[in-house]
């Protein structure tokens, strides 16, 4: 893309957003307004740092021509308003660290041997054990920069004897993990399990990891999982990045019928349109109309997170399903985890 486009571009978004953060409640709905400029966030996240950069710098550029004035203020305001300056690394290891957090003060006097309910066959030693054990994995994979893959039941583990002891060995093992982390550049390259071959790729993918089995143990004590809309939609974006390098996925999906599923999120408008069968897996962003897709699905955000992680059933009263129901069963099978 030339820089004359590219400026241009960037001069259309300023204008675009600021005209929607300024404009009156009588000429633009305000819900619309505030969807529009959550799905507008949601999307700029997904740039990578330096990319963000820069467009901040462009964003300032398009204010700097501007006369001097409230247009210009709030032009100048853009930036800063998306987060653009922030870095992404340390955001997403800002919210492993919260979320790990939460989640052992939830389990910290469960009794170890309670069964979680959506983890079928584990209890909370299970869970806690398994969350831990991938901080450790993950913590040694960027220490050493592997170029390969090492398995997590090749790195030590220490693990206390008392499954009581549990929760705290996580605490002290993600704390180790975001040390690790927060000391090494996100662009180093480096092995992943996933679609990104970068230490960036880590944070990420431990933020779902925490996201949701931190709901794996609300749901198993009764209460309601309080995932972030813009957090749900990032986390259905990982999930679909991140499929065809799984293999215990990847080849079940690989062998679904030709067909395409819609999920649209009702209270943020985004949608997500996933096809598979003889011409491969896909997916794209989109919005939530889905015409031609073979079976939709329509639910919050926070919900579709749950059902693309196998969290919650299709049957559920929170989804409306339209189309054919059997190629979403089918899905949901071959991706459970």
């Amino acid at each position: 893309m030339s820089d004359a486009l590219l400026h241009a571009l960037a001069e259309a978004l300023a204008d675009v957003v600021t005209s929607i953060d300024t404009c009156d409640d009588d000429v633009l709905d305000p819900d619309t307004a505030v969807k529009w400029l959550e799905t507008t966030a949601y999307l700029l996240d997904r740039l990578p740092p330096a990319d963000r950069r820069e467009l901040a710098g462009l964003f300032r550029k398009v204010a700097a021509r501007h006369p001097a004035g409230a247009w210009r203020d709030d032009l100048l305001k853009v930036p800063e308003g998306f987060g653009l300056d922030d870095d992404q690394h340390e955001l997403y290891c800002d919210g492993v660290e919260d979320l790990v957090r939460r989640f052992v003060e939830a389990v910290r006097d469960v009794d170890p041997a309670t069964p979680v309910p959506t983890c079928p066959g584990w209890t909370f030693a299970d869970l806690v054990k398994h969350h831990g054990t991938t901080h450790r994995w993950m913590e040694h994979l960027v220490r050493t920069r592997a170029a390969e893959r090492v398995w997590s039941r090749d790195i030590p583990l220490d693990l206390p004897d008392d499954p009581a002891a549990y929760p705290e060995w996580l605490a002290r093992s993600a704390e180790a993990t975001l040390r690790t982390l927060r000391k090494v550049d996100p662009e180093t390259p480096m092995w992943s399990h996933g679609a990104e071959q970068r230490v960036a790729f880590f944070p990420r993918r431990l933020l779902f990891e925490a996201q949701i089995h931190l709901a794996d143990a609300e749901l198993a004590l009764g209460r309601e999982p309080g995932i972030p809309a813009g957090a749900a939609a990032d986390g259905i974006d990982e999930f679909l990045e991140n499929l065809p390098h799984l293999g215990r996925i990847a080849e079940p999906v690989g062998r679904l019928p030709d067909g395409s599923l819609h999920l649209s999120a009702t209270d943020t408008g985004g949608g997500w349109t996933i096809t598979f069968g003889s011409a491969g897996y896909a997916w794209t962003r989109c919005g939530p109309a889905a015409d031609a897709a073979t079976v939709c699905v329509q639910a919050p955000v926070a919900d579709l997170l749950l059902l693309t992680y196998g969290r919650m059933r299709p049957d559920d009263v929170r989804f409306a399903v339209a189309g054919d129901r059997a190629l979403l069963d089918a899905w949901v099978a071959a991706t459970a985890l």
